[in-house]
Order: structure tokens, then C-alpha cells, then sequence
């Protein structure tokens, strides 16, 4: 495993922290932000609020990361790879994998680039060849617009949350404070 890895998954644990049980949260109960749901489709049958830390590392890392095949994006870019995982943890792998592909998609300068991809969230050999080739015309600083990118239809995404679920507003500053930078 990677320290990357390591680090963006630690870092995911501390930021959602311990259980919860609010009763306005559409995730309903959790505890290091495993969902009881996301925890009872991995296996593990006892008290949410005695999920052992351990546990929730193994899901992040089985359900997110490896279901993306952030090892690889890592290798192009550890900061789209930690940005990648993040969306994933909290909007869901299908979600993140569909900004990743919209903004690629729209980079690519009329498919000058790289063909453009199907937007079907599922990241694999294209998705990742599409952002090598990106990575590879546009550099650093193709990097940091594209983070930029998943950052903005991230942000997006909660403002739209919140107007369509007024209990969401309750919520919305903070999902802007930690996880849109």
C-alpha cells in the first residue's frame, strides 16, 4: 500500500470522525463516515457506533480507492488522486468517476487529445490512458486546472443538494469547508 494511500485514507477518517447518529443526515448513521448501509454491504453485522477504525480503513480502501483504481491516477498525479478518493468517500465512486470523465472529456480539445470518453462514472484502462495523455500535453498546470475542475463540479454539486433538500443547508458550509479546496 502506498503512503499516499495511507495519508488520504488516515486524513478521510479524521476529517468525517467519530459515530454519528443525526437524524437530519440522509447517510443516517455512521461512524468514521462509514454509512450503516455502506457497512452492512461490506459485512460487518455489529453496533455502528462500535465500528473499529481498522474496518473503516479496509472499506475506504476496497469500496473507493480500489474500486477507481486510484493506484493508478496516483501514479499520474498523487493531488488527483487524493481529490479523486475524497469525492468518492462522499459523493460516491460513480459520482467522483463522472466529474473525473465530464471535465476530461471537455479538456480534450474536440477529442484532439484523446477520444472522448463515456460518462458512465466507471474508471478504467481509457479513463486513465485519456488522463495520461492529458497530463502529458497540459503539465503542472493542466493538473491544477483539472483539480480546479473536480473541485468546481464538486461544489456544484452540494449548492444543488442544498436546494433540493432544504435539511442539507445544514450541512452545505461545512461540505464547502473541508472538502472543496
Amino acid at each position: 500500500m502506498s503512503d499516499l494511500k495511507r495519508k488520504v485514507i488516515n486524513d478521510i477518517i479524521e476529517r468525517e470522525g467519530g459515530y454519528v447518529n443525526d437524524t437530519h443526515d440522509s447517510g443516517g448513521e455512521t461512524n468514521y463516515g462509514i454509512t450503516v448501509a455502506v457497512a452492512r454491504a461490506y459485512g460487518y453485522t455489529g453496533e455502528m457506533r462500535k465500528l473499529p477504525r481498522s474496518t473503516a480503513f479496509t472499506i475506504y480502501a476496497k469500496l473507493y480507492w480500489d474500486k477507481l483504481m486510484i493506484d493508478h491516477i496516483e501514479a499520474l498525479s498523487p493531488m488527483l488522486a487524493a481529490e479523486i478518493a475524497d469525492t468518492a468517500v462522499n459523493m460516491g465512486t460513480g459520482r467522483a468517476g463522472r466529474f473525473l470523465q465530464r471535465s476530461l472529456n471537455v479538456l480534450n480539445n474536440r477529442q484532439s487529445y484523446y477520444n472522448d470518453l463515456t460518462v458512465d462514472g466507471a474508471i478504467g484502462a481509457r479513463t486513465i490512458n485519456a488522463l495520461n495523455a492529458f497530463l502529458k500535453i497540459r503539465g503542472v498546470e493542466g493538473e491544477k486546472v483539472l483539480h480546479g475542475m473536480l473541485n468546481s463540479l464538486q461544489g456544484a454539486y452540494y449548492v444543488t443538494l442544498a436546494e433540493r433538500r432544504e435539511k442539507d443547508e445544514k450541512y452545505v458550509y461545512g461540505w464547502h469547508l473541508h472538502r472543496v479546496s
